[in-house]
């Protein structure tokens, strides 16, 4: 009996020993998984030929950007070149800031390249659908933005400019100095509520409004408040609005705001093929007869097939997200340069006041005729773009110029770095109009200019932005002009998309001889 107990005992000891070892072998193993898993993707970048900041496990360089990518982006391309990469936690990114190699990914390989990164809130607006399903919802929203439609959304854009210049007014009457960037934010808000859904608001004076409020909510948010939960609620609004205009059909005569349009489109066939679609050409291109071909071929290659409820609410929430604090933004850094570039606004002031000589009212034609106003514009956005960067996703394996692409990589283009670079633009961080006449122009490579993005997937809206900002700016400066006072900042820096690191303290002043 003891020999038994005995070989019992070392048996259970036995055990104890190989549990032990087989726990501490498990958890080695768990480790060295972990390591490998904390390092596994970033060797792909220096695999290919990319250079890039070194990685840290996990995260890989995601603290890099912490206070946004601008300043970053500018300082890669300057330290590892044109075309660099990085890792945002364990996904791929490259960054391509050279213009050639652009021109090839976004216009002459754009069918490899179609795709952004997709985020479910936004899934089934254009700017996120895929493929096919994005083919077809460019091709009926396309003419939404046409020149004839622009025509019939002008007297919308100048009933809301009536509400601005009434706002304004109250500023100049009062000399003081005030916020114009929450001025035409309130602008912005109008337009969009009146321009996309066809509700009127005067969020300036009443700022209590339903759409107002709920609107608002997704650019105040913090970090107690994230964005996905605030554009969820944004949605049920623009949910109840879009159900309800799908049901009724809100086919009204005489309406012509977006979404009244998206309505239409829904019932119509895809009328542009994006195909032959080249960015530097639209505004001529669509009115070819070429064109007119192409449409009438696609239209009958392809099946008729109608905007979803879904595809009608994302269209409408991205308009939103999209029309609002970009185009108040232009215009708010617009008149913040004006007015701290007093000789460049003077010149404008000059052009308008001719305009007004010979035209009425501001309409979708006839704001094109005050090129020194482009200028303006087109420089405020190369200092100031509306959006620093935009990425395309690689649908396949590919070499682009000489560089190897793998496939679901992403591609980053910085604008932002793009529109400092010294190489293309002598003293980016100096305000000069002139940097865009058409002589200055054709010297330079198209694609170092990048506001509205680029290809057959640039900025569906930038014709409807162009003519809002314009609108309301020849208004605003045939009665005032802008000027700095003591709480203006001298050189206001850009951090984030939708927002500036300092608000745009201006004095509003009366134009009277």
């Amino acid at each position: 009996m003891d020999s038994t107990r005995e070989l019992l005992g070392l048996f259970s000891g036995l055990s104890e020993i190989s549990a032990g070892k087989f726990t501490i072998g498990l958890l080695v193993l768990f480790l060295c998984l972990l390591y490998w898993y904390s390092v596994a993707p970033y060797s792909k970048l220096e695999r290919i030929g990319i250079k890039h900041p070194k990685p840290l496990p996990f995260v890989g360089n995601m603290f890099l950007f912490q206070k946004g990518f601008f300043e970053v982006q500018q300082q890669m391309v300057k330290k590892y070149g044109r075309v660099c990469g990085y890792y945002f936690g364990r996904r791929v990114t490259i960054m391509v800031a050279d213009p050639d190699m652009l021109k090839q990914i976004l216009v002459k390989d754009f069918s490899n390249f179609v795709n952004r990164m997709v985020r479910d809130t936004y899934v089934d607006s254009i700017l996120f659908l895929q493929d096919a399903e994005w083919k077809h919802v460019r091709s009926l929203l396309t003419p939404t933005f046409s020149a004839a439609k622009m025509k019939e959304m002008c007297p919308l854009i100048n009933q809301v400019t009536d509400i601005l210049m009434e706002n304004l007014k109250k500023y100049a009457d009062s000399g003081k100095s005030f916020n114009i960037h929450k001025c035409y934010g309130n602008f912005s808000m109008d337009a969009i509520a009146s321009v996309a859904f066809g509700t009127q608001v005067d969020s300036q004076n009443n700022p209590e409004d339903p759409f107002v409020k709920h609107a608002k909510m997704f650019f105040d948010f913090s970090f107690f408040k994230p964005i996905i939960f605030l554009s969820s609620k944004c949605q049920l609004m623009f949910y109840s609005m879009t159900r309800t205009g799908c049901q009724e059909g809100w086919l009204r005569p005489g309406r012509q705001d977006f979404l009244q349009l998206m309505l239409e489109a829904r019932k119509s066939t895809p009328c542009t093929n994006v195909e032959n679609f080249d960015m530097a050409q639209y505004d001529e291109w669509s009115e070819s007869p070429s064109a007119q071909a192409a449409a009438t071929s696609s239209s009958q290659r392809s099946p008729r097939k109608m905007l979803t409820e879904d595809n009608i609410l994302g269209q409408a929430f991205i308009f939103f997200v999209a029309g609002y604090e970009t185009t108040g933004n232009t215009l708010s850094f617009a008149s913040y340069l004006l007015a701290t570039h007093p000789e460049c606004q003077a010149t404008l002031l000059q052009e308008i006041d001719e305009f007004w000589e010979l035209h009425n009212t501001p309409d979708y034609m006839n704001v094109q005729q005050l090129p020194y106003l482009d200028m303006v514009l087109a420089e405020t956005l190369r200092m100031y773009p509306s959006g620093v960067r935009f990425g395309r996703v690689c649908k396949k394996d590919c070499v682009v110029n000489g560089q190897f692409f793998p496939e679901g990589t992403t591609l980053e283009v910085p604008v932002g770095a793009l529109h400092y670079d010294p190489e293309f633009w002598p003293e980016p961080e100096k305000f000069k109009p002139e940097r865009f006449t058409a002589e200055m122009k054709a010297k330079r490579h198209p694609f170092v200019y990048l506001p509205f993005g680029a290809g057959p997937r640039n900025c569906i809206g930038m014709r409807l932005a162009q003519m809002e900002t314009k609108i309301s700016l020849i208004r605003i400066l045939s009665q005032y002009r802008f000027e700095t006072c003591p709480e203006t900042q001298v050189c206001l820096k850009l951090t984030l998309p939708f927002n500036s690191e300092t608000s745009c303290d201006t004095v509003v002043q009366w134009r009277r001889e």
